[in-house]
């Protein structure tokens, strides 16, 4: 068997391909010695000595090292073959680019032996004007600089694609479990790092189906490429630069224990949070390994190990000892499952730099290669996201991805630069690029996370503005405050009679509207009815009266601890639910135990039913709901309870209705921010759908 060492260009961890500059080249040699001095005046100019610029530096890099098996690997076949060349010669590469003439995008011919990656490669009329990089799943990133350079081998040779598409040819896309001898190991390759940190972007990973991944992890905005972190002739990391914001870092090694705060969840369930991202990814990784092994034997039927340095990296262990033993080949028992996880745990060892290139996408692909396994892994305490202003696999920062960026109308909210943007320019809101997450400059005035932006008072949707003394609040509910208001809907019902029948959509308040529901009429983010009266702001106590004396400013959290210094028996975020005080019978059910939570849950059950027999009675198309998919209200003409399209049939009366529905449901903490408020408007919907209000109390 050959024996393979990875270790393409440069054998420490977190380097990427390094290209600088935007000189056209030649390759590095000693400098030039100048002519000896004589006597004789020479008959025209004199040429200085040629000085190669960063010569030093290149040399003392993997990029120079001629004796690493990422050049000398093909010393026995005589040249470099072209399947390998684009990055293992200096002739490749440029055969890949075109710069020697040929087409663009592929290598023609095998190249030479005796070239390294030297300066002609990255510098040369090609390079200066390079802006995109395909990457193995045929995806092209654009808008690129001089990165993209790096990028053209720091990509790997795999992805989902290359899996999915063997999958399909020997038919294994549903017989996931079944062993099939056609089925091989397909290995990502070496130091992936732009596979990492551009994530579902790139496709790189194995992304399961049904579940959205992280993008490009944007980090800081002085630090977001490969040549903005790593010196472009060492290809070391400018770890001085690191030690600005990251305390504690002084060599390579310390990076392993970065953590932010944007991190607040325990990835690999083992009670520890104050450790780097590196070692949550550590331990999944030994999770996965765990169910591997476990599924390989239970259900492909032979056992497997690892080694990370001989090819083909997964071995048949026969004596199932975890040691790979002379007689020990590649393993070849492989199911598609099996090879989904194996391809995944391979792209997180071979990128060491993992962590802190794209380190939350890692985490998701380990995760869900645990999940989709399924053989008994105890996954109660591992998290695969962050919570909500960081979870950048989930669809309020992904759904924008198929268009390349997000539109005016929602990057207020949905992206990293869009809030800062819309507070410094009194309103201003323009496109902005899909974001991972926010920032922390979506806040804050910096990104060592200092000051934050001051808003002196909210607008809200329907006009009225808000000021509250706490100017965090304001911030907060420049965005938590809806998309729509009573106002939007009184327009769209106006001159209309509360039962007349009218073919239109669905208006929605959107989701966490906490700024509105705590605001009550004072912001009027609800359908309110005329004639009727309203609670204003829920002022609560005085130590837990603002959105962050209430909430942990990054996680988003319930502080259960102040909850708890008045309300007894609060533990946790679920007993919050419990809280009730001198609430009356809201629901009318005859339970004055229950918690605020429980009375709106119980309005909202008898306004549903209430929409359902009014939506048929009256509308003629009775109403479904689904809260997760949009626009919620669907048409079940047959009362089937299935979905035959969306709700169009409405009438004023059921508009304002289904408006407050949603209203209740997207905000989760109505209960808490102002339940009298949140209960006035189900009950006023009850009334109007001619459903029961007998033994309900309007607060």
């Amino acid at each position: 068997m050959r024996k393979l060492i990875p270790v393409l260009f440069l054998g420490a961890a977190l380097l990427l391909l390094a290209a600088c500059g935007t000189q056209t080249g030649a390759t590095p040699t000693e400098e030039v010695a100048p002519v000896a001095p004589t006597d004789e005046v020479p008959a025209g100019p004199v040429e200085a000595p040629l000085t190669v610029p960063f010569l030093e530096a290149w040399q003392s890099s993997g990029h120079a090292d001629f004796e690493a098996q990422a050049f000398r690997y093909w010393d026995e076949d005589g040249v470099v073959q072209a399947s390998c060349a684009k990055c293992h010669s200096e002739g490749g590469y440029l055969d890949y680019i075109g710069a020697d003439g040929s087409a663009a995008g592929s290598v023609e011919a095998d190249a030479a032996l005796g070239t390294t990656v030297t300066c002609a490669t990255c510098h040369n009329d090609v390079t200066v004007s390079m802006t995109s990089v395909t990457m193995p799943s045929g995806i092209e990133l654009t808008g690129l600089g001089d990165e993209s350079r790096c990028m053209q081998c720091h990509q790997g040779r795999a992805s989902k694609v290359t899996l999915d598409t063997t999958f399909e040819e020997l038919a294994l896309t549903e017989d996931v479990d079944t062993v099939s001898a056609d089925l091989r190991f397909t290995n990502i390759h070496y130091f992936a790092a732009a596979a990492t940190k551009y994530g579902t972007a790139a496709q790189g990973g194995y992304e399961y189906a049904g579940k959205t991944y992280d993008g490009f992890f944007a980090h800081v905005d002085d630090y977001r490429t490969c040549i903005d972190c790593h010196n472009t002739h060492t290809l070391e990391v400018k770890v001085t630069e690191c030690a600005a914001c990251h305390e504690d870092v002084e060599a390579v090694e310390d990076l392993k224990d970065v953590r932010m705060l944007s991190s607040a969840v325990d990835y690999d369930g083992d009670g520890d949070m104050e450790e780097g991202i590196y070692y949550e990814m550590t331990g999944l990784q030994e999770s996965l390994y765990a169910a591997m092994q476990t599924y390989a034997t239970d259900v492909a039927g032979a056992a497997i190990g690892y080694d990370a340095d001989t090819y083909p990296y997964f071995y048949a262990d026969a004596n199932a000892n975890g040691t790979l033993d002379e007689g020990e080949g590649g393993y070849a028992s492989w199911t598609a499952r099996l090879l989904k996880a194996a391809y995944n745990y391979q792209m997180s060892i071979k990128d060491p730099g993992a962590f802190a290139h794209g380190g939350k996408y890692i985490i998701e692909l380990l995760y869900d290669s645990i999940e989709d396994l399924n053989v008994g892994i105890d996954m109660t305490a591992m998290h695969r996201i962050d919570q909500g202003h960081f979870a950048g696999s989930e669809l309020p920062f992904r759904d924008w991805d198929a268009d390349g960026e997000v539109p005016a109308s929602c990057s207020r909210c949905h992206s990293a630069y869009g809030l800062p943007l819309y507070i410094q320019q009194g309103g201003v809101a323009i496109n902005q690029p899909t974001a991972n997450g926010f920032l922390c400059t979506t806040c804050h005035l910096d990104q060592a996370g200092g000051e934050r932006y001051e808003v002196a008072s909210v607008t809200f949707p329907s006009g009225l503005k808000v000021t509250s003394e706490n100017l965090d609040t304001n911030l907060c509910m420049t965005c938590h405050q809806g998309r729509s208001s009573a106002n939007a809907v009184n327009t769209a019902v106006a001159g209309k009679g509360d039962d007349e029948v009218f073919e239109g959509r669905f208006l929605n308040i959107h989701y966490f509207a906490a700024g509105a529901t705590r605001y009550g009429s004072d912001a009027a983010g609800a359908a309110q009815f005329p004639g009727k009266e309203y609670a204003g702001l829920f002022a609560h106590v005085g130590p837990a009266d603002d959105c962050t004396e209430c909430h942990n400013a990054h996680t988003q959290q319930v502080n259960v601890e102040t909850c708890a210094t008045c309300h007894e028996n609060v533990a946790t975020a679920a007993d919050l639910a419990n809280i009730r005080l001198e609430a009356p019978d809201y629901d009318g059910d005859g339970d004055v135990t229950e918690g605020v939570a429980g009375e709106i849950e119980g309005l909202k059950e008898a306004l549903y039913a209430a929409m359902v027999a009014y939506s048929t009675n009256t509308a003629g198309v009775t109403i479904l709901y689904d809260a997760y998919t949009y626009p919620y209200f669907m048409a079940d003409a047959n009362g089937d309870g299935v979905s035959e399209g969306n709700y169009a049939t409405w009438t004023p009366n059921l508009l304002r209705a289904a408006y407050n529905y949603q209203y209740a449901t997207k905000d989760p903490g109505g209960f808490a921010h102002n339940g009298a408020y949140v209960a006035q408007i189900l009950i006023d919907s009850i009334q109007a759908m001619g459903g029961s209000t007998a033994g309900m109390v309007r607060p």
